[in-house]
């Protein structure tokens, strides 16, 4: 799905997401996945909420909100922007969300990206974050929104990517001892609070999740380089769509 053909560059600003092959030759994908989180309050059953998401066949999940008793978290997951503006309104506007209030301060709204680096940009933008999504063995989350300081863009391109890599080491030892795994999306111009990104963390149990950001204040990029973190969403799936990419 991947493309590597310099001639089918297409006219004025380039949109796709690029990635390298071993070789050091440019790939290219124009495609990515789009994520929403909306936050509910006033539920006293959750699985009301599950049912009606797994009967409109909404690909995401389901999680119960660890700071609210009444709380309900929805992940919704498409290719196709215009699914949040049409199908998943419609969703949300039916029972059970009817009788729910909704917690605006906690809407996440992102996209998949690419840094420029993978050479699998199917696997990046499309397949990974759905199989985090999805993983059963993996019901503990944590989503959060996070601005980085405009500093941090008059970096050059060198000292971004030396702080980038301390950042992505800890994802990476976290990820690999299957404590924490993670799913980045880029949020500019689609945030009320002007955040750039939002992440995701998944897991087990939830330690590993709090450990981890704890341990990310030490990086570079977070004691330095943020401006702004949070407000946390945390919770524990009630209900997971099937996933077999």
């Amino acid at each position: 799905m991947a493309l590597n053909i310099q001639e089918q560059r297409p006219a004025g600003v380039d949109l796709r997401e690029r990635g390298r092959d071993k070789s050091g030759n440019t790939l290219y994908l124009d495609a990515r996945l789009f994520m929403q989180l909306q936050v509910f309050t006033g539920s006293d059953n959750a699985q009301l909420v599950a049912d009606a998401c797994a009967r409109h066949e909404l690909r995401g999940a389901v999680y119960v909100n660890v700071l609210d008793p009444y709380g309900v978290g929805v992940l919704a997951i498409s290719e196709d922007e215009e699914y949040f503006a049409a199908t998943l309104r419609a969703i949300l506007q039916d029972d059970p969300f009817s009788h729910l209030k909704i917690r605006p301060e906690h809407a996440l709204f992102g996209r998949t990206y690419a840094i420029g680096y993978e050479s699998d940009l199917e696997e990046v933008l499309l397949k990974r974050p759905q199989r985090y999504v999805a993983n059963p063995e993996w019901p503990w989350a944590v989503w959060y929104p996070l601005r980085r300081r405009g500093a941090f863009e008059e970096l050059t391109s060198q000292e971004r990517r030396t702080i980038l890599m301390e950042h992505g080491g800890v994802g990476h030892a976290y990820g690999k001892a299957d404590h924490a795994h993670d799913i980045r999306l880029a949020c500019h111009g689609m945030d009320t609070s002007d955040n750039d990104f939002v992440v995701g963390l998944l897991g087990k149990s939830l330690y590993p999740l709090s450990a981890i950001v704890q341990r990310m204040r030490q990086t570079r990029q977070t004691s330095r380089y943020l401006s702004q973190m949070g407000p946390f969403f945390v919770g524990r799936a009630v209900w997971k769509s099937e996933y077999s990419g």
